[in-house]
């Protein structure tokens, strides 16, 4: 019997501190999820900015306005690239759990050898690489419309990587938080919608008065965009190394909410 018990020793698997291969394939089942979907994930988003560059091209054009220095569609280019990296960022998470929940394949998730912060993690950064993926995209495409200039491209990777991290975060949080998709369309019509058009994503905020100026300097959003575009046009509205740690700072703070409330199992366990 002993010799038995011995042989055939039941013991929990272990994984070392990470689970690298467990992330890995959450993280690809992810990227899969939104690749079958190409043309509503990426192609969409691409579409949208288009139209805003072509209505808005045709409306104002470069003889009647400008901002920071520059022909009003050089200045509004990158901005409408950035707003789109900010709402699919969101649209990916919120919509991979909410749809979880929804199904009840979650479960498949909460019974997978995965800790709550690779879960997390996982989740956000493919909704970092769909970002990643619409910019590069929507780069290319606009370089063939518009004279698209490059001042620095490290600042381009640096602030798609947070805008896009931190609003996955934000994403995966309300994607908790909904019990149907009307929360989630709320979420997104009286929230993410709003902050990204009222975050200088068409006009310059030095055009504001100076009451609406403070207010947009403390709008996540705005540090977005203006770095964002920062990179194409080598100016800003705002601080650049102030809008950087500021976002360093709530990306770590929004990914740590989200990684809190999923290991609580926040309306997700009864």
């Amino acid at each position: 019997m002993v010799e038995i018990i011995n042989k055939y020793k039941i013991h929990e698997k272990k994984f070392g501190y990470i689970n690298w291969l467990g992330f890995y394939t959450l993280y690809k089942k992810e990227i899969l999820r939104f690749l079958k979907v190409m043309i509503q994930t990426i192609i969409s988003p691409l579409v949208t900015a288009l139209l805003f560059l072509m209505v808005l091209s045709l409306a104002i054009g470069n003889e009647r306005g400008g901002a920071l220095g520059f022909p009003f569609i050089t200045f509004l280019a990158p901005g409408l690239i950035a707003m789109q990296i900010i709402q699919q960022a969101f649209s990916h998470t919120s919509s991979s759990i909410m749809i979880g929940k929804i199904q009840g394949n979650i479960v498949d998730v909460l019974y997978a050898p995965l800790s709550p912060s690779e879960v997390t993690l996982a989740t956000i950064l493919a909704a970092v690489t769909r970002s990643f993926i619409i910019a590069v995209v929507s780069i290319v495409v606009f370089k063939f419309i518009i004279d698209l200039q490059f001042y620095n491209f490290y600042f381009i990777f640096i602030y798609t990587f947070l805008g896009s991290f931190i609003l996955g975060a934000i994403g995966f949080i309300v994607g908790l938080w909904a019990e149907k998709f009307d929360n989630m369309a709320s979420a997104t019509n009286f929230i993410i919608v709003p902050l990204s058009f009222l975050s200088g994503t068409f006009y310059s905020i030095q055009k504001l008065p100076n009451i609406l100026q403070k207010v947009s300097e403390w709008n996540p959003f705005f540090y977005i965009i203006d770095g964002f575009r920062y990179g194409f046009l080598g100016v800003s509205d705002g601080s650049i190394k102030f809008g950087l740690l500021y976002l360093i700072i709530l990306s770590f703070l929004t990914w740590f909410v989200s990684y809190i409330l999923f290991k609580k199992g926040y309306k997700i366990k009864s």
